[in-house]
């Protein structure tokens, strides 16, 4: 998609502060952080949200929620993170491409 942020950083036309890289999924500091650590996952691919997911996206969302505990750990939080998955505009999601939040690290994050 041309005009997706997540789309120009996975082809290298934005810049971003990778973590981590393979042939499906890319991480990288979100700009814009709600606490000291914050992550974004996202597969290469386009995909709008979660719940446009199909079947063939089973292994691609297990390989980045396996992600996000290493992550975690690589940046410090080992006593715990949070996750967090928007979808759909009335879910707060605001850049439509499928990615997974990582934050922790702080005060900042409200108990639910």
């Amino acid at each position: 998609m041309s005009d997706c942020i997540f789309c120009k950083i996975v082809a290298g036309a934005l810049p971003s502060k990778k973590v981590y890289e393979d042939d499906e999924i890319i991480a990288f500091h979100d700009i814009h952080p709600i606490a000291p650590v914050h992550i974004l996952i996202i597969p290469k691919a386009h995909i709008v949200s979660l719940s446009e997911c199909e079947n063939n996206h089973q292994a691609l969302l297990g390989r980045m929620l396996l992600l996000a505990p290493q992550l975690a750990r690589e940046h410090g939080l080992e006593t715990g993170f949070r996750t967090m998955i928007n979808t759909g505009r009335g879910g707060g999601q605001e850049v439509f491409h499928l990615h997974i939040h990582i934050f922790g690290g702080g005060d900042k994050l409200a108990r639910t």
